[in-house]
């Protein structure tokens, strides 16, 4: 078991005992005559109040839990641990109402106490918060719109949800259960401020200044930023960082954008953008010499520290940026393992970088594979999409030793995923990457 794996295992060990240390709080002098169904809703109550709390931290960006993981898992997890702890929250109510009747009188407005009022207000929070981020892109909401919602609305909800408990006082009574309470509360707290404050903070401490906009092919363009009064960002070839453009770094308004340039450029770095949403589809427009923050680097898809005799990149369309940013690094340290690209595109005019693949065909020993879904007329290369038949006729014949790195859209991912089990390749060697958080 390698240390990653160890560092794994502590971290979901974290996160379990956190999730149920209410639920064992519930265990210490309950109180008398309540029934097993009441019991069992207040305890599934507690749990996805706790689960929600605990979102916090998986959306904080913390470099000790997203390490072991890559933080778009990190972020996958967070999105269905989130639906679950929302349906604990919502049995908590069924099963609440169905095992004592006479709490409906408690939900007339009139007379509703207080903590009956936090409590609805609270679980209104939350179904909100789950339909505008399952449904962003059917209702039209903008990213920072959604981004606002998202990120106020979870504190209105599980501030009003600590009040709903304190307002019971069923299980907040003596000094442990008061005491767990507080102390998750103040942890939630904590992480809040890190995120919102202190990182922001040093983000501001650090702005860029965008030097350059370059159209490439493909519908993107390439920003090359340079840090302002400071040495820069070290970071992996294939990480990402999170861009806050033109605005205050206190604002919810980044986005993340892979790194394109190598790791070993000095003096300025580039992301590559491609004009996909609301925010993307701007991005052309912005003028040398605006500000910019950067929150990274992030993300576990690189090749740093891996001892294969070689690798095959799986891209589609922007999916190809933080495979550029591997090749460039590659090239300028004078690596000479075998690479295998294979490269979907719509057509020729979509295939981004073209010109610089070919030429680091001359620094690399770089087997590289156009495949075009809508080809020219006189294209004689691959059609159509990555396939494992188209798989199997380039890989070679040490595909098992080989590290697998897919980055590109969700259906392309699938299909991919579904081809290296078929191929029976190593389930450790493959590695992916989506930026698709919410």
């Amino acid at each position: 078991m390698t240390m990653r794996h160890w560092r794994s295992a502590f971290w979901l060990g974290i996160y379990f005992i956190i999730a149920t240390g209410p639920l064992l709080a519930m265990l210490i002098e309950p109180p008398p005559g309540r029934g097993f169904w009441r019991e069992f809703a207040v305890g599934l109550g507690f749990a996805g109040l706790s689960m929600m709390g605990l979102q916090f931290f998986l959306t904080g960006r913390f470099q000790h839990l997203t390490t072991p993981y890559g933080i778009d898992v990190v972020y996958h997890f967070h999105r269905n641990i989130s639906l679950i702890a929302f349906v604990f929250l919502f049995l908590h109510v069924a099963v609440l109402l169905s095992a004592s009747p006479d709490l409906f009188l408690l939900l007339a407005p009139a007379s509703a106490p207080v903590w009956m009022i936090t409590g609805l207000i609270s679980f209104g929070a939350f179904i909100v918060i789950i339909i505008t981020s399952l449904y962003r892109l059917k209702l039209g909401l903008p990213y920072e719109v959604w981004r606002m919602i998202h990120g106020y609305v979870s504190v209105l909800a599980v501030l009003l949800a600590l009040l709903h408990i304190i307002g019971i006082d069923y299980y907040t009574e003596g000094p442990v259960k008061r005491g767990i309470w507080m102390a998750m509360a103040a942890a939630w707290l904590l992480a809040l401020v890190h995120v919102r404050i202190i990182k922001s903070c040093r983000m501001l401490r650090r702005p860029y200044i965008v030097e350059e906009v370059a159209r490439e092919h493909g519908r993107s363009w390439t920003l090359r930023l340079r840090p302002d009064g400071h040495g820069g960002m070290d970071f992996k070839a294939g990480q990402f960082a999170w861009l806050t453009l033109g605005r205050s770094p206190f604002a919810i308004t980044e986005h993340p954008f892979s790194f394109a340039s190598s790791a070993l450029e000095q003096g300025s770095l580039r992301l590559t953008v491609k004009e996909l949403g609301d925010f993307s589809s701007r991005i052309g427009a912005t003028r040398p010499g605006t500000r910019a923050y950067l929150d990274g680097p992030y993300g576990s898809f690189t090749i740093e520290g891996r001892d294969a005799p070689g690798f095959c990149f799986i891209a589609g369309g922007v999916g190809i940026t933080p495979v550029m940013s591997v090749l460039r690094t590659m090239a300028d340290r004078g690596d000479r393992r075998p690479v295998l690209l294979l490269y979907g595109s719509n057509s020729w005019d979509d295939v981004t970088f073209r010109e610089e693949l070919e030429s680091l065909r001359q620094r690399l020993r770089l087997k590289l594979v156009h495949v075009l879904d809508d080809p020219p007329p006189d294209w004689t290369g691959e059609k159509g999409r990555v396939t494992v038949e188209l798989m199997a006729a380039y890989l070679p014949e040490n595909r098992m030793e080989l590290e697998y790195f897919i980055c590109g859209p969700a259906p392309m991912q699938k299909a991919i995923q579904k081809a290296v089990v078929k191929l029976g390749l190593p389930p450790e060697n493959i590695h992916s990457e989506s930026f698709n958080f919410v």
